[in-house]
Protein backbone atom coordinates (compact mmCIF):
# COMPACT_ATOMS: atom_id res chain seq x y z
CA UNK A 1 0.00 0.00 0.00
CA UNK A 2 1.55 3.41 -0.86
CA UNK A 3 1.83 5.90 0.89
CA UNK A 4 -0.78 8.35 -0.72
CA UNK A 5 -3.66 5.77 -0.05
CA UNK A 6 -6.09 6.40 2.48
CA UNK A 7 -7.10 3.90 5.45
CA UNK A 8 -9.73 1.27 4.44
CA UNK A 9 -12.55 1.41 6.56
CA UNK A 10 -13.05 -2.43 6.80
CA UNK A 11 -9.83 -2.30 8.44
CA UNK A 12 -11.26 -0.21 11.66
CA UNK A 13 -15.21 -1.96 12.13
CA UNK A 14 -15.20 0.00 15.03
CA UNK A 15 -15.22 3.29 13.65
CA UNK A 16 -18.57 4.68 12.41
CA UNK A 17 -19.28 4.93 8.91
CA UNK A 18 -18.56 7.48 6.76
CA UNK A 19 -15.04 8.75 7.77
CA UNK A 20 -14.48 12.31 8.28
CA UNK A 21 -11.63 13.98 5.93
CA UNK A 22 -8.12 13.96 7.92
CA UNK A 23 -5.72 16.71 7.20
CA UNK A 24 -3.39 15.44 4.60
CA UNK A 25 -0.28 14.56 6.68
CA UNK A 26 -2.49 12.47 9.02
CA UNK A 27 -4.03 10.75 6.61
CA UNK A 28 -0.44 9.89 5.20
CA UNK A 29 0.51 8.33 9.01
CA UNK A 30 -2.95 6.66 9.05
CA UNK A 31 -2.07 4.63 5.61
CA UNK A 32 1.28 3.62 7.04
CA UNK A 33 -0.62 1.79 9.61
CA UNK A 34 -3.69 0.05 7.30
CA UNK A 35 -2.25 -3.38 7.75
CA UNK A 36 -3.99 -6.32 6.06
CA UNK A 37 -3.50 -8.97 8.52
CA UNK A 38 -3.67 -9.65 11.79
CA UNK A 39 -2.56 -7.20 14.55
CA UNK A 40 -2.30 -5.47 17.84
CA UNK A 41 -4.26 -2.14 18.10
CA UNK A 42 -2.44 0.78 20.51
CA UNK A 43 -4.80 2.96 19.74
CA UNK A 44 -6.05 6.45 17.80
CA UNK A 45 -3.54 8.74 16.03
CA UNK A 46 -2.74 12.20 17.67
CA UNK A 47 -2.09 14.96 15.30
CA UNK A 48 -2.31 19.17 15.62
CA UNK A 49 -3.85 18.85 19.54
CA UNK A 50 -6.90 16.47 18.26
CA UNK A 51 -7.65 12.69 18.71
CA UNK A 52 -8.20 11.01 15.07
CA UNK A 53 -10.21 7.49 16.35
CA UNK A 54 -10.42 6.70 12.18
CA UNK A 55 -6.99 6.79 12.13
CA UNK A 56 -5.61 3.54 14.14
CA UNK A 57 -2.57 2.81 15.37
CA UNK A 58 -1.50 -0.82 15.01
CA UNK A 59 1.19 -3.33 15.38
CA UNK A 60 1.06 -6.63 12.95
CA UNK A 61 1.13 -9.61 14.52
CA UNK A 62 3.99 -10.87 12.63
CA UNK A 63 6.51 -7.78 13.58
CA UNK A 64 6.29 -9.08 17.16
CA UNK A 65 9.63 -11.05 16.68
CA UNK A 66 11.24 -8.53 15.17
CA UNK A 67 11.34 -7.42 19.11
CA UNK A 68 10.89 -3.67 20.82
CA UNK A 69 10.45 -1.02 23.28
CA UNK A 70 8.29 0.15 25.32
CA UNK A 71 10.02 3.59 27.27
CA UNK A 72 9.02 6.58 29.17
CA UNK A 73 9.58 8.44 32.34
CA UNK A 74 8.04 7.35 35.85
CA UNK A 75 4.13 7.20 36.00
CA UNK A 76 3.45 8.15 32.10
CA UNK A 77 1.93 5.05 32.00
CA UNK A 78 4.11 2.07 30.35
CA UNK A 79 3.12 -0.80 32.62
CA UNK A 80 -0.75 -0.06 31.05
CA UNK A 81 0.87 -0.25 27.79
CA UNK A 82 2.69 -3.10 28.73
CA UNK A 83 -0.92 -5.09 29.75
CA UNK A 84 -2.54 -3.95 26.90
CA UNK A 85 -0.89 -5.59 24.67
CA UNK A 86 -0.01 -8.51 26.71
CA UNK A 87 -3.99 -8.93 26.75
CA UNK A 88 -4.38 -8.70 22.74
CA UNK A 89 -1.26 -11.10 22.41
CA UNK A 90 -3.27 -13.32 24.81
CA UNK A 91 -6.70 -12.97 22.78
CA UNK A 92 -4.78 -14.17 19.69
CA UNK A 93 -3.30 -17.22 21.30
CA UNK A 94 0.15 -15.67 22.08
CA UNK A 95 2.15 -16.26 25.08
CA UNK A 96 3.50 -13.59 27.22
CA UNK A 97 6.08 -12.89 29.98
CA UNK A 98 5.96 -10.35 32.05
CA UNK A 99 8.16 -9.53 35.36
CA UNK A 100 5.85 -7.62 37.95
CA UNK A 101 8.44 -5.37 39.67
CA UNK A 102 5.86 -3.32 41.46
CA UNK A 103 3.30 -5.90 42.43
CA UNK A 104 0.82 -4.24 40.01
CA UNK A 105 0.56 -6.64 37.08
CA UNK A 106 -1.17 -9.42 38.48
CA UNK A 107 -4.65 -7.75 37.68
CA UNK A 108 -4.01 -9.17 34.20
CA UNK A 109 -6.08 -12.10 35.37
CA UNK A 110 -9.20 -10.23 36.32
CA UNK A 111 -11.93 -7.92 34.71
CA UNK A 112 -11.72 -4.43 34.88
CA UNK A 113 -13.65 -2.09 36.31
CA UNK A 114 -15.41 0.32 34.27
CA UNK A 115 -15.76 3.80 35.39
CA UNK A 116 -16.02 7.05 33.39
CA UNK A 117 -12.61 7.59 32.97
CA UNK A 118 -12.24 4.52 31.07
CA UNK A 119 -15.34 4.89 29.26
CA UNK A 120 -14.08 8.38 27.85
CA UNK A 121 -11.14 6.90 27.12
CA UNK A 122 -12.86 4.37 24.81
CA UNK A 123 -14.96 6.59 23.09
CA UNK A 124 -12.13 8.74 22.19
CA UNK A 125 -10.19 5.89 20.68
CA UNK A 126 -13.49 4.53 18.98
CA UNK A 127 -12.26 1.36 21.14
CA UNK A 128 -15.35 -1.22 22.03
CA UNK A 129 -14.20 -1.86 25.55
CA UNK A 130 -15.19 -5.50 27.57
CA UNK A 131 -14.39 -6.16 31.28
CA UNK A 132 -11.82 -9.24 30.88
CA UNK A 133 -9.66 -11.21 32.75
CA UNK A 134 -6.92 -12.95 30.97
CA UNK A 135 -5.19 -16.76 31.52
CA UNK A 136 -2.43 -16.18 34.19
CA UNK A 137 0.39 -18.07 35.80
CA UNK A 138 2.33 -16.43 38.70
CA UNK A 139 5.63 -16.99 40.03
CA UNK A 140 7.80 -16.00 42.23
CA UNK A 141 11.71 -16.13 42.38
CA UNK A 142 13.38 -19.23 44.50
CA UNK A 143 9.64 -18.92 46.25
CA UNK A 144 10.32 -15.99 47.71
CA UNK A 145 6.45 -14.07 47.18
CA UNK A 146 3.37 -15.20 45.97
CA UNK A 147 3.79 -17.37 42.68
CA UNK A 148 5.13 -21.24 42.09
CA UNK A 149 8.77 -21.13 42.56
CA UNK A 150 10.85 -20.67 39.96
CA UNK A 151 14.65 -22.09 39.91
CA UNK A 152 17.90 -22.38 38.25
CA UNK A 153 20.38 -24.83 38.70
CA UNK A 154 23.81 -23.29 39.16
CA UNK A 155 25.08 -25.64 36.27
CA UNK A 156 22.16 -24.53 33.95
CA UNK A 157 22.49 -20.86 35.12
CA UNK A 158 26.19 -20.91 33.63
CA UNK A 159 29.04 -18.58 34.82
CA UNK A 160 28.89 -15.79 32.47
CA UNK A 161 25.60 -14.86 34.44
CA UNK A 162 26.20 -15.64 37.79
CA UNK A 163 29.39 -13.50 37.59
CA UNK A 164 26.97 -10.75 36.58
CA UNK A 165 25.36 -11.70 39.72
CA UNK A 166 28.21 -12.04 42.06
CA UNK A 167 29.60 -8.48 40.41
CA UNK A 168 32.62 -10.12 39.78
CA UNK A 169 35.14 -8.27 37.83
CA UNK A 170 36.50 -9.91 33.87
CA UNK A 171 39.28 -11.85 35.37
CA UNK A 172 36.88 -13.58 38.09
CA UNK A 173 34.62 -13.94 35.48
CA UNK A 174 37.16 -16.00 33.10
CA UNK A 175 38.29 -18.08 35.93
CA UNK A 176 34.79 -18.70 36.98
CA UNK A 177 34.04 -20.46 33.68
CA UNK A 178 37.25 -22.41 34.44
CA UNK A 179 35.98 -23.77 37.56
CA UNK A 180 32.30 -25.06 35.99
CA UNK A 181 34.09 -26.28 33.05
CA UNK A 182 36.43 -28.44 35.94
CA UNK A 183 32.67 -29.26 36.94
CA UNK A 184 31.36 -29.94 34.22
CA UNK A 185 33.83 -32.35 33.15
CA UNK A 186 34.20 -34.21 35.95
CA UNK A 187 30.14 -34.62 35.94
CA UNK A 188 29.77 -32.82 39.11
CA UNK A 189 26.17 -31.33 39.19
CA UNK A 190 26.00 -27.80 40.33
CA UNK A 191 22.71 -28.06 41.44
CA UNK A 192 22.64 -24.86 44.17
CA UNK A 193 25.34 -22.76 45.90
CA UNK A 194 26.86 -25.17 48.72
CA UNK A 195 27.88 -27.44 45.46
CA UNK A 196 29.63 -24.50 43.94
CA UNK A 197 31.24 -23.20 46.82
CA UNK A 198 32.02 -27.13 47.92
CA UNK A 199 33.61 -27.20 44.62
CA UNK A 200 35.81 -23.59 45.15
CA UNK A 201 36.51 -24.85 48.87
CA UNK A 202 38.46 -28.06 47.12
CA UNK A 203 40.08 -26.21 44.35
CA UNK A 204 41.71 -23.82 47.20
CA UNK A 205 42.46 -26.51 49.81
CA UNK A 206 45.79 -28.37 49.70
CA UNK A 207 44.36 -31.49 47.98
CA UNK A 208 42.71 -29.24 45.07
CA UNK A 209 45.88 -27.33 44.49
CA UNK A 210 46.99 -29.02 41.88
CA UNK A 211 43.71 -29.48 40.25
CA UNK A 212 44.05 -25.55 39.21
CA UNK A 213 47.42 -26.27 37.88
CA UNK A 214 45.85 -28.95 35.36
CA UNK A 215 42.52 -26.15 34.47
CA UNK A 216 45.33 -23.59 34.05
CA UNK A 217 45.19 -20.06 34.61
CA UNK A 218 43.59 -20.05 37.83
CA UNK A 219 45.08 -18.69 40.92
CA UNK A 220 44.37 -19.66 44.54
CA UNK A 221 44.07 -16.05 45.40
CA UNK A 222 41.21 -14.98 42.56
CA UNK A 223 39.37 -19.01 43.61
CA UNK A 224 39.74 -17.58 46.82
CA UNK A 225 37.59 -14.04 45.94
CA UNK A 226 35.10 -16.56 44.21
CA UNK A 227 34.34 -18.10 47.50
CA UNK A 228 34.21 -15.32 49.48
CA UNK A 229 31.89 -13.92 46.48
CA UNK A 230 29.74 -17.09 47.21
CA UNK A 231 29.96 -17.04 50.76
CA UNK A 232 28.49 -13.38 50.69
CA UNK A 233 25.87 -14.09 48.32
CA UNK A 234 24.21 -17.09 50.45
CA UNK A 235 24.36 -14.68 53.33
CA UNK A 236 22.13 -12.64 51.82
CA UNK A 237 19.55 -15.05 51.76
CA UNK A 238 19.74 -16.03 47.97
CA UNK A 239 20.14 -19.05 48.03
CA UNK A 240 16.85 -20.34 47.52
CA UNK A 241 17.00 -19.13 43.81
CA UNK A 242 19.22 -21.71 42.73
CA UNK A 243 18.23 -25.41 43.42
CA UNK A 244 15.63 -28.07 42.45
CA UNK A 245 13.29 -28.82 40.76
CA UNK A 246 14.62 -26.54 38.32
CA UNK A 247 11.88 -24.17 36.23
CA UNK A 248 11.16 -25.95 32.57
CA UNK A 249 11.10 -22.59 30.45
CA UNK A 250 8.86 -24.72 27.69
CA UNK A 251 6.06 -23.51 30.59
CA UNK A 252 6.22 -20.28 29.51
CA UNK A 253 5.01 -21.75 25.78
CA UNK A 254 1.31 -22.98 26.96
CA UNK A 255 -2.11 -21.66 25.96
CA UNK A 256 -5.05 -22.03 27.87
CA UNK A 257 -8.03 -24.24 27.41
CA UNK A 258 -9.73 -21.53 25.28
CA UNK A 259 -6.77 -21.04 22.84
CA UNK A 260 -6.07 -17.68 24.68
CA UNK A 261 -2.43 -17.92 25.24
CA UNK A 262 -0.92 -17.80 29.19
CA UNK A 263 0.14 -14.56 30.74
CA UNK A 264 2.97 -15.66 32.75
CA UNK A 265 3.54 -12.63 35.17
CA UNK A 266 6.95 -13.41 37.46
CA UNK A 267 5.94 -11.44 40.49
CA UNK A 268 8.64 -9.60 42.05
CA UNK A 269 7.95 -7.31 44.51
CA UNK A 270 9.52 -9.15 47.67
CA UNK A 271 13.19 -9.03 45.52
CA UNK A 272 12.95 -5.52 44.21
CA UNK A 273 15.64 -4.74 46.42
CA UNK A 274 17.89 -7.21 44.53
CA UNK A 275 17.61 -5.77 40.98
CA UNK A 276 21.37 -7.50 39.59
CA UNK A 277 19.61 -10.87 40.51
CA UNK A 278 15.97 -10.60 39.27
CA UNK A 279 17.92 -8.72 35.73
CA UNK A 280 20.38 -11.42 35.33
CA UNK A 281 17.38 -14.17 36.18
CA UNK A 282 15.21 -12.44 33.28
CA UNK A 283 18.09 -13.18 30.93
CA UNK A 284 18.39 -17.04 31.48
CA UNK A 285 14.89 -17.78 31.31
CA UNK A 286 15.59 -16.05 27.69
CA UNK A 287 18.99 -17.50 27.06
CA UNK A 288 17.62 -20.59 28.29
CA UNK A 289 14.34 -20.95 25.58
CA UNK A 290 17.06 -19.96 22.77
CA UNK A 291 18.86 -22.97 23.64
CA UNK A 292 16.59 -24.72 23.72
CA UNK A 293 13.77 -23.62 20.80
CA UNK A 294 14.30 -24.97 17.36
CA UNK A 295 14.65 -22.68 14.32
CA UNK A 296 11.67 -22.17 12.70
CA UNK A 297 12.21 -18.64 10.78
CA UNK A 298 9.87 -15.89 9.81
CA UNK A 299 6.11 -16.71 11.94
CA UNK A 300 2.73 -15.45 11.22
CA UNK A 301 2.21 -15.73 15.12
CA UNK A 302 5.14 -15.67 17.75
CA UNK A 303 5.56 -18.37 20.31
CA UNK A 304 6.02 -16.10 22.75
CA UNK A 305 6.62 -12.68 23.54
CA UNK A 306 8.86 -12.04 26.88
CA UNK A 307 8.53 -8.20 28.14
CA UNK A 308 12.16 -7.23 30.01
CA UNK A 309 11.00 -4.72 32.82
CA UNK A 310 13.56 -2.08 34.19
CA UNK A 311 15.87 -3.41 31.33
CA UNK A 312 18.91 -1.09 32.49
CA UNK A 313 19.15 -2.80 35.06
CA UNK A 314 20.47 -5.64 32.87
CA UNK A 315 23.36 -3.54 30.97
CA UNK A 316 24.41 -2.05 34.28
CA UNK A 317 27.90 -2.83 34.97
CA UNK A 318 27.99 -5.39 32.14
CA UNK A 319 31.04 -7.05 31.02
CA UNK A 320 31.80 -6.70 27.33
CA UNK A 321 31.32 -10.60 26.98
CA UNK A 322 27.77 -10.10 28.87
CA UNK A 323 26.69 -7.27 26.40
CA UNK A 324 27.73 -9.45 23.55
CA UNK A 325 26.14 -12.31 24.39
CA UNK A 326 23.03 -10.11 25.32
CA UNK A 327 23.20 -8.92 21.91
CA UNK A 328 23.62 -12.26 20.27
CA UNK A 329 20.60 -13.55 22.20
CA UNK A 330 18.21 -10.92 20.85
CA UNK A 331 19.60 -11.52 17.31
CA UNK A 332 19.04 -14.74 16.72
CA UNK A 333 16.38 -15.69 19.21
CA UNK A 334 13.86 -13.84 16.99
CA UNK A 335 14.53 -17.09 14.82
CA UNK A 336 13.14 -18.97 17.10
CA UNK A 337 9.84 -17.50 16.88
CA UNK A 338 10.70 -15.08 20.06
CA UNK A 339 10.26 -11.18 20.32
CA UNK A 340 11.61 -9.31 23.34
CA UNK A 341 10.55 -5.63 24.25
CA UNK A 342 12.76 -3.84 26.57
CA UNK A 343 11.36 -1.97 29.26
CA UNK A 344 13.06 1.19 30.61
CA UNK A 345 13.41 4.87 30.71
CA UNK A 346 14.86 6.05 27.74
CA UNK A 347 16.73 4.28 24.44
CA UNK A 348 20.02 5.23 26.17
CA UNK A 349 19.56 3.01 28.67
CA UNK A 350 20.31 0.46 25.70
CA UNK A 351 23.27 -0.19 24.08
CA UNK A 352 23.05 0.86 20.42
CA UNK A 353 23.77 -2.48 19.25
CA UNK A 354 20.80 -3.87 20.92
CA UNK A 355 18.75 -0.92 20.38
CA UNK A 356 19.07 -0.88 16.64
CA UNK A 357 17.38 -4.55 16.85
CA UNK A 358 14.61 -3.26 18.08
CA UNK A 359 12.04 -2.58 15.36
CA UNK A 360 9.13 -1.56 17.33
CA UNK A 361 8.71 1.42 19.56
CA UNK A 362 6.41 3.20 22.16
CA UNK A 363 7.72 6.08 23.60
CA UNK A 364 5.89 7.76 26.69
CA UNK A 365 6.50 10.91 27.36
CA UNK A 366 9.81 12.05 28.31
CA UNK A 367 11.07 14.55 31.06
CA UNK A 368 13.13 17.56 30.41
CA UNK A 369 14.02 19.00 34.07
CA UNK A 370 18.06 19.12 34.21
CA UNK A 371 20.94 19.18 31.24
CA UNK A 372 21.25 15.25 31.19
CA UNK A 373 17.34 15.36 30.82
CA UNK A 374 17.83 17.45 27.88
CA UNK A 375 20.84 15.52 26.52
CA UNK A 376 18.77 12.31 27.35
CA UNK A 377 15.62 13.86 24.94
CA UNK A 378 17.99 15.01 21.63
CA UNK A 379 19.47 11.33 22.00
CA UNK A 380 16.17 9.91 22.06
CA UNK A 381 14.95 11.99 19.08
CA UNK A 382 17.95 11.06 17.07
CA UNK A 383 16.36 7.27 17.26
CA UNK A 384 12.97 8.09 15.42
CA UNK A 385 12.37 8.13 12.08
CA UNK A 386 12.13 11.99 10.31
CA UNK A 387 8.69 12.97 10.84
CA UNK A 388 6.14 15.80 10.85
CA UNK A 389 5.79 16.09 14.54
CA UNK A 390 8.43 18.34 16.65
CA UNK A 391 9.37 15.44 18.15
CA UNK A 392 11.19 17.53 21.57
CA UNK A 393 8.03 19.61 22.08
CA UNK A 394 6.20 16.37 21.85
CA UNK A 395 7.80 13.59 24.04
CA UNK A 396 7.75 16.38 26.98
CA UNK A 397 4.09 17.06 26.75
CA UNK A 398 2.47 13.53 26.01
CA UNK A 399 0.00 12.94 28.42
CA UNK A 400 -0.62 9.61 30.51
CA UNK A 401 -1.49 6.81 28.65
CA UNK A 402 -0.04 8.56 24.80
CA UNK A 403 2.94 7.76 23.28
CA UNK A 404 4.67 8.40 20.30
CA UNK A 405 5.24 5.06 18.16
CA UNK A 406 6.40 3.54 15.46
CA UNK A 407 6.70 -0.05 14.49
CA UNK A 408 7.75 -2.49 11.42
CA UNK A 409 5.47 -2.51 8.61
CA UNK A 410 3.99 -6.24 7.29
CA UNK A 411 6.81 -5.51 4.84
CA UNK A 412 9.10 -4.83 7.58
CA UNK A 413 9.56 -1.23 6.95
CA UNK A 414 9.58 1.33 9.38
CA UNK A 415 6.15 3.24 9.68
CA UNK A 416 5.79 6.74 9.59
CA UNK A 417 6.30 8.34 13.40
CA UNK A 418 2.48 8.59 15.41
CA UNK A 419 1.28 10.30 18.46
CA UNK A 420 -1.20 8.14 19.50
CA UNK A 421 -3.45 8.16 22.40
CA UNK A 422 -3.68 4.50 23.69
CA UNK A 423 -6.55 1.95 24.59
CA UNK A 424 -7.51 1.52 28.15
CA UNK A 425 -6.69 -2.46 28.96
CA UNK A 426 -9.96 -4.32 29.39
CA UNK A 427 -8.31 -6.32 32.89
CA UNK A 428 -8.24 -4.78 36.29
CA UNK A 429 -5.43 -1.52 36.13
CA UNK A 430 -3.80 -2.52 39.55
CA UNK A 431 -3.04 -5.57 41.33
CA UNK A 432 -5.96 -8.21 42.69
CA UNK A 433 -6.10 -8.90 46.47
CA UNK A 434 -3.29 -11.64 48.05
CA UNK A 435 -6.22 -13.64 48.79
CA UNK A 436 -7.35 -14.07 45.18
CA UNK A 437 -3.19 -14.32 44.08
CA UNK A 438 -2.54 -17.11 46.88
CA UNK A 439 -5.55 -19.18 45.56
CA UNK A 440 -4.38 -18.99 41.89
CA UNK A 441 -1.00 -19.81 42.77
CA UNK A 442 -1.86 -22.89 44.59
CA UNK A 443 -4.55 -23.85 42.61
CA UNK A 444 -2.06 -24.16 39.75
CA UNK A 445 -1.15 -27.40 38.23
CA UNK A 446 2.79 -26.29 38.19
CA UNK A 447 2.07 -25.47 42.45
CA UNK A 448 2.65 -29.47 42.84
CA UNK A 449 5.78 -29.63 40.54
CA UNK A 450 8.10 -26.82 41.61
CA UNK A 451 6.61 -25.91 44.97
CA UNK A 452 8.85 -28.64 47.18
CA UNK A 453 12.70 -27.97 46.84
CA UNK A 454 14.70 -31.07 46.54
CA UNK A 455 18.56 -31.30 47.44
CA UNK A 456 19.02 -34.63 45.52
CA UNK A 457 23.12 -35.74 45.86
CA UNK A 458 25.29 -33.31 43.84
CA UNK A 459 28.73 -32.10 43.40
CA UNK A 460 28.81 -31.08 47.56
CA UNK A 461 27.29 -34.71 48.63
CA UNK A 462 30.67 -36.44 46.11
CA UNK A 463 32.96 -34.15 47.11
CA UNK A 464 32.23 -34.88 50.78
CA UNK A 465 31.96 -38.50 50.00
CA UNK A 466 35.00 -39.09 47.78
CA UNK A 467 37.01 -37.46 50.79
CA UNK A 468 35.72 -39.35 52.82
CA UNK A 469 37.23 -42.45 51.20
CA UNK A 470 40.10 -40.96 49.11
CA UNK A 471 42.66 -43.62 49.92
CA UNK A 472 46.46 -42.66 51.66
CA UNK A 473 49.13 -41.49 49.58
CA UNK A 474 51.03 -45.00 51.80
CA UNK A 475 47.97 -46.92 50.53
CA UNK A 476 48.09 -45.88 46.58
CA UNK A 477 51.24 -44.58 46.44
CA UNK A 478 51.01 -42.29 42.56
CA UNK A 479 53.12 -44.26 39.49
CA UNK A 480 55.98 -42.21 38.79
CA UNK A 481 57.24 -42.69 35.17
CA UNK A 482 60.62 -45.06 34.32
CA UNK A 483 63.68 -42.86 34.68
CA UNK A 484 64.89 -42.05 30.99
CA UNK A 485 61.50 -42.89 29.83
CA UNK A 486 60.51 -39.89 27.73
CA UNK A 487 57.68 -37.93 28.40
CA UNK A 488 54.44 -36.80 26.55
CA UNK A 489 52.50 -33.76 26.65
CA UNK A 490 49.19 -34.14 28.35
CA UNK A 491 45.95 -32.53 27.15
CA UNK A 492 43.80 -30.37 30.25
CA UNK A 493 41.31 -33.08 30.04
CA UNK A 494 43.72 -35.87 30.72
CA UNK A 495 45.80 -33.70 33.32
CA UNK A 496 42.52 -33.26 34.92
CA UNK A 497 40.75 -37.13 34.23
CA UNK A 498 44.38 -38.57 35.67
CA UNK A 499 44.25 -36.40 38.56
CA UNK A 500 44.08 -38.51 42.50
CA UNK A 501 41.24 -36.70 42.88
CA UNK A 502 39.56 -37.58 39.86
CA UNK A 503 40.23 -40.85 40.31
CA UNK A 504 39.13 -41.37 43.77
CA UNK A 505 35.77 -40.53 42.56
CA UNK A 506 35.69 -42.57 39.86
CA UNK A 507 35.96 -45.85 42.62
CA UNK A 508 34.08 -44.30 45.19
CA UNK A 509 31.25 -42.89 43.33
CA UNK A 510 31.22 -43.49 39.77
CA UNK A 511 31.58 -40.55 37.32
CA UNK A 512 29.74 -38.86 34.50
CA UNK A 513 32.30 -38.30 32.01
CA UNK A 514 30.03 -39.14 29.17
CA UNK A 515 27.48 -36.50 30.06
CA UNK A 516 29.61 -33.22 29.69
CA UNK A 517 27.99 -30.56 29.39
CA UNK A 518 27.30 -28.22 26.33
CA UNK A 519 26.75 -24.80 27.24
CA UNK A 520 25.56 -21.93 24.86
CA UNK A 521 26.30 -18.53 24.22
CA UNK A 522 25.40 -17.27 28.19
CA UNK A 523 27.41 -20.35 28.83
CA UNK A 524 24.20 -21.69 29.68
CA UNK A 525 23.18 -25.21 30.04
CA UNK A 526 20.31 -27.39 30.54
CA UNK A 527 20.47 -31.29 31.00
CA UNK A 528 17.11 -33.03 30.13
CA UNK A 529 16.61 -36.45 32.45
Amino acid sequence: MSDSETVPAAIHPEAPGGAPALPQEALRIAAGYAFGGPALDLGALLWDGRCLPDAQVRIPLPMLTRHGLVAGATGTGKTKTLQLIAEQLSAQGVPVFLADIKGDVSGVSAPGLPNDKIRSRAAEVHQQWTATGFPAQFYALGGIGQGVPLRATVTSFGPVLLAKVLQLNQTQEQSLGLIFHYADTKGLELIDLKDLRAVVAFLTSDEGRAELKAIGGLSTATAGVILRALTTFEAQGMGPFFGEPEFDTAELLRTAEDGRGMVSVLELPAVQDRPQLFSTFLMWLLADLFHDLPEVGDVERPKLVFFFDEAHLLFNGASKAFLDSITRTVRLVRSKGVGVFFVTQTPKDVPGDVLAQLGNRVQHALRAFTPDDQKALKATVRTFPDSGYDLEELLTGLGTGEAVVTVLSERGAPTPVAATRLRAPESLMGPIDATALNGAVTSSPLFGRYAQAVDRESAYERLEAAKARRPTPEAEPEPRAAKGAPRREESVVEQVVGSGMFKSLARSIGTQIGREITRSIFGTARRRR
